[in-house]
């Protein structure tokens, strides 16, 4: 299986922390109409992408420690359906179509079928190569690819028209999720992961990179998917029950 890195865990128990504290502004900015202000706003604006980020390119350096990465895929991709009919019905006006965990259940089913050859890759060229593409893809879904500094290319109209390809990153106009990962171009971070992944599972890492400094952040971390279920209706109820009682609107009940 490979030396697992503690340093690992401990990052992705932090960016659940992180998503906790983001969805709980979310959840009192659009679903209570609690106004934070311009900074808070723009923090957090910021903030979301960082968060997603990390979760991606940890589930990438995860999926090389994986013994079965397309079943995992499989069970993540599933939850990440659920998310869609809930919210289908409980907030029809803010649908999730494809989430993160969208994202990350495709990732490691398609890494369970091409993680053997990509991890023949040396990491650091990997690392190059993955994070590259991923930059120069990060526009996709605004109709191009490139750097507006440097260069860009216009991406063909017709991808766009054909509605149902934007899980690959083609979203057509008037579309809207309230959780958005194509696969482009955040399936290329997932795998500029995995080359972190060979670095990590082959021992050759820093040691300190392999300890445990925080083991309640590593618990957190090992158990994310769980957290990622049951932490918005848990939290959602705890606010109902909290504006029920000092007598201002809820949301639900």
């Amino acid at each position: 299986m490979g030396k697992r890195a503690g340093i690992v865990d401990e990052t992705r128990g932090l960016a659940v922390i992180s998503m906790v504290i983001y969805h709980l502004y979310f959840d009192l900015v659009y679903f209570y109409g609690i106004d934070f202000g311009k900074l808070i706003d723009t923090v957090m604006d910021w903030w979301q992408p960082l968060i997603a980020g990390t979760f991606i390119l940890v589930s990438g350096i995860a999926a090389n420690y994986s013994k079965n990465c397309f079943r995992r895929g499989v069970l993540c991709f599933f939850v990440g359906m659920g998310f869609t009919f809930a919210t289908a019905f409980i907030t029809p006006y803010a649908p999730i179509y494809f989430g993160v965990l969208h994202l990350l259940g495709i990732s490691m089913m398609i890494y369970g079928f091409i993680g053997k050859y990509v991890s023949r890759i040396p990491w650091v060229l990997g690392l190059i190569i993955f994070g590259l593409l991923y930059f120069i893809t990060i526009n996709i879904r605004h109709g191009y690819m490139g750097f507006t500094w440097l260069f860009t290319i216009d991406m063909p109209d017709a991808l766009y028209s054909a509605r149902l390809l934007f899980p690959l990153g083609f979203p057509p106009a008037g579309f809207s999720s309230m959780d958005y990962f194509p696969l482009l171009p955040n399936f290329l971070l997932f795998l500029a992961g995995s080359s972190l992944g060979v670095l990590f599972k082959s021992g050759r890492a820093a040691k300190g990179m392999y300890m445990v400094r925080f083991s309640g952040l590593a618990f957190i971390g090992r158990h994310a998917l769980l957290i990622y279920i049951l932490h918005q209706p848990v939290m959602v109820a705890i606010l109902e029950l909290i504006f029920k009682i000092m007598g201002k609107e809820t949301m639900f009940i």
